[in-house]
């Protein structure tokens, strides 16, 4: 009976799996630097993707910010030119995947059209928040500001999870009755009881562990990916890991991560805006 089943296991055809690129934090802001999302956009054009996971806190949106109101480092930040630097960044990141899509329309080859996903992060929330502590904001500002739908991502609201693949994606999970963000990935894997990815912390971190049936669970903290050093972080937290994932052989929660750092990127695709 054992050989029967190892023969069947041997010839069972293989089910089919996906890619999915997972863009962390990258908390764009007026002056800063974005050209490693231009690397980041041919990377993703080079590789073609099934899905592109944006995990939140795309823009910075320091204009709204509530730590530091008051300070002189507060001094002209401005709502539209927050959007606008947000915006003018994903224009970045989508030229080289447009120009791909175009290529590939031309020369009649196989179409490529990535599942691109944004989860709103607590960055892009202190619109809301704005909003919802002056009323006279109401309807002046809001998530339409961001045109992400208009862009082609399908948007998932501040923690609301989006489940691909049986992965689930969120900018960050929730533990306690606080709804505090969860400490480590081994503590939202026992959370959730399936295979999760988030943003949100400063580094990266990643654990394992087993479903019942015995298929493979994985947890990502993705990290961040910007060029910039934060005034708020410590010198050794500037420090900290910075780059895009690449999730191989994505089938019913189960996958082959691979970190793709920024300076891989760097030299790879730098030189070629």
């Amino acid at each position: 009976m054992n050989l029967i089943r190892s023969i069947v296991k041997l010839f069972k055809p293989k089910p089919p799996t996906k890619k999915h690129l997972i863009i962390p934090d990258t908390q764009v802001k007026p002056g800063q630097p974005n050209d490693h999302l231009h690397w980041a956009g041919q990377y993703a054009a080079d590789k073609k993707p099934d899905v592109i996971v944006m995990i939140g806190d795309w823009w910075d949106m320091e204009s709204l910010s509530s730590f530091d109101v008051g300070t002189r480092g507060y001094e002209g930040r401005r709502y539209l030119a927050d959007i606008k630097a947000g915006i003018d960044a994903m224009e970045v990141f989508l030229e080289p995947i447009r120009k791909e899509q175009e290529r590939l329309i031309r020369n009649r080859d196989k179409r490529w059209n990535p599942r691109m996903v944004f989860t709103l992060g607590n960055h892009e929330n202190r619109i809301a928040r704005a909003a919802n502590a002056d009323p006279k904001l109401d309807g002046l500002i809001g998530f339409h500001d961001l045109k992400l739908e208009e862009m082609g991502w399908e948007v998932y609201g501040f923690l609301e999870c989006c489940v691909i693949d049986n992965v689930a994606y969120q900018h960050y999970f929730t533990s306690g009755i606080m709804g505090r963000p969860v400490a480590n990935p081994t503590l939202m894997l026992n959370k959730m009881h399936m295979s999760t990815v988030q943003g949100h912390v400063q580094d990266r971190a990643i654990s394992f562990a087993r479903r019942a049936d015995g298929q493979r669970m994985t947890g990502i903290f993705a990290g961040i990916f910007y060029q910039h050093d934060e005034d708020y972080l410590t010198p050794h937290n500037n420090l900290s890991w910075r780059g895009i994932w690449m999730l191989h052989e994505v089938h019913d929660g189960a996958f082959d991560e691979m970190p793709v750092s920024l300076d891989y990127l760097r030299k790879k695709y730098d030189g070629d805006l």
